[in-house]
């Protein structure tokens, strides 16, 4: 690694020196300036972080180097879709979501991830409480308390009164 301490100095030189120079090259190799654009893109993304422990000695090389290897990841990743959809038949267009079901996601984005991802799995995808602790690695009692805390906080989100659709019943003796 190079000199520490003027990584932005740095990146930005190597942006306006080599941006132009390796969309123009990954354009050749991928046959699209959208798919270059977003590599070098992403190579630039990567070498903000990266490069807070150092600079490389030759930027322009591990730029070169990132952008051709994002280049391939993409169409990797374009070419294992375009097989996945020869596989599997088309399902048709997704009916757009009702009213109810937008203010639901929105309300959903203001959970906590993990009660959102309980709440999701339990109610959306139908998965039951010990399905969801095994695949999540988390305990029983941790996924229904989320899940409680969660259709709370919903319903709170919602304007609503909680539900006791959910919650376990008491048996009666």
């Amino acid at each position: 690694m190079g000199v520490e301490g003027e990584p932005d100095r740095t990146l930005r030189e190597a942006w306006l020196r080599s941006y132009p120079a390796l969309v123009g090259a990954l354009t050749a190799l991928t046959g699209s300036r959208a798919e270059a654009e977003d590599a070098t893109q992403e190579a630039f993304a990567r070498a903000v972080t990266a490069w807070r422990s150092g600079v490389p000695d030759n930027p322009d090389a591990w730029l070169r180097t990132a952008a051709v290897n994002r280049a391939r990841s993409r169409f990797r990743r374009r070419r294992r879709g375009q097989e996945l959809s020869r596989l599997i038949p088309d399902p048709g267009p997704v009916p757009a979501p009702t009213p109810d079901r937008v203010d639901l996601l929105t309300a959903l984005r203001h959970l906590p991830s993990a009660q959102r991802e309980a709440l999701v799995l339990h109610h959306l995808l139908d998965m039951p409480v010990e399905e969801i602790s095994r695949d999540l690695r988390t305990p029983v009692g941790t996924v229904k308390a989320r899940l409680s805390r969660g259709r709370a906080a919903l319903a709170a989100l919602l304007g609503e009164e909680p539900s006791t659709v959910d919650r376990p019943e008491v048996p009666h003796a």
